[in-house]
């Protein structure tokens, strides 16, 4: 897969998080610190949305049972979940967000 655009880069606030679907894949933008990135918008756990969560730093709060996962790297923080959901690379390029879905 190549990279596809997702959004400007003034859509999302700093700190903030968008569900957005890409190549038919349900990810979760967030923006915080100045980067940005790209997880899958699905909690390991129970297979619950992330972007209905919190986002605290770099850690998204699942809404359903409060998993934490770093949006850095997709690792799961804290119990229940123990898996790391699937990170996207992301680029910023001319004032746009480009992400390229992992098909890991």
């Amino acid at each position: 897969m190549d990279f596809q655009r997702a959004i400007t880069v003034d859509e999302l606030a700093d700190p903030g998080t968008m569900m957005t679907e890409i190549d038919e894949r349900l990810v979760v933008l967030v923006h915080v610190e100045g980067e940005f990135y790209c997880i899958d918008d699905v909690c390991t756990h129970d297979s619950g949305p992330l972007s209905d969560g919190e986002l605290q730093g770099c850690q998204l709060i699942c809404p359903r049972h409060g998993a934490k996962f770093d949006v850095r790297t997709g690792q799961a923080l804290t119990f229940p979940a123990i898996r790391a959901t699937t990170v996207h690379e992301v680029k910023v390029d001319d004032g746009n967000v480009y992400v390229k879905i992992n098909d890991e």
